[in-house]
């Protein structure tokens, strides 16, 4: 299996373009097709802060849904949103706000259209994916050991939230723990949620959200070869909404 995985997107789409091209993808139909056959996989918060939040999520749903050449699984933001969409009462705030206005902005049509697209987007993908034979797992949050191969509410909320503790940090954000410290298994675990500098590498488990949003890369990851690619991101550095963690 030869795979790219591109870490939180945050509707960072030019980005999301220029990262696709430095790995090898080529847009002529007007999505990134890779000539040697690689597909592409997406880690979750496609949406929200970003600029191009429904860009994003309409390119990915073409990828998984339409063509069926990529894979994804939701990212917290992305759950929020669903919600919305489904007329839930949510907050919009965190983000989602930047997703909202481009939505209502678009025609009924258009509008309908989105909705329809992302929330069969998000119904049809697992929480997480477990490829290549179990040799690789993609979480948005990240997944401890012996939840793999289960799903209930404990590994939903871990796979989308990450291992929080129930109690909160200064700016309002659950606090978690580090499970990665503590993570012995065999099969690689992909994912991101906690934006870092740089990608963290840590006992077979790789967060590659290195806060596109926040001014910091968009990351992708090569696999089976490990080798880790990003792009500069165009937004302003925003250094608070790094976690450096040791």
């Amino acid at each position: 299996m030869n795979i790219d995985i591109i870490g939180d997107i945050h509707g960072c789409f030019d980005e999301l373009k220029e990262l696709t091209v430095k790995l090898g993808y080529d847009w002529a139909s007007g999505v990134p097709i890779h000539p040697g056959g690689r597909q592409l996989a997406f880690i979750g918060d496609l949406t929200d802060r970003g600029p191009k939040s429904v860009k994003t999520a309409e390119l990915v749903w073409e990828l998984v849904r339409d063509r069926k050449i990529s894979y994804y699984v939701p990212g917290n933001h992305c759950n929020k949103l669903y919600r919305y969409l489904l007329g839930n009462k949510v907050q919009t705030k965190h983000g989602l706000e930047t997703t909202v206005s481009e939505f209502l902005a678009l025609e009924n049509v258009q509008r309908d259209s989105f909705r329809n697209k992302f929330i069969d987007l998000y119904e049809s993908s697992p929480l997480y994916h477990v490829l290549d034979h179990g040799k690789l797992v993609l979480a948005h949050a990240g997944i401890r050991e012996d939840y793999i191969g289960k799903d209930n509410s404990k590994v939903k909320t871990f796979v989308l939230y990450g291992d929080i503790t129930g109690q909160s940090n200064a700016d309002g954000t659950p606090e978690r723990r580090d499970w990665a410290k503590n993570y012995q298994g065999d099969a690689i675990i992909v994912y991101g949620h906690t934006p870092v500098r740089e990608p963290r590498v840590l006992n077979n488990t790789y967060n590659i959200d290195t806060g596109a949003v926040f001014g910091g890369k968009l990351t992708g990851l090569r696999y089976p070869e490990m080798e880790l690619v990003s792009v500069q991101s165009s937004m302003p550095l925003v250094q608070e909404k790094f976690r450096e963690i040791k």
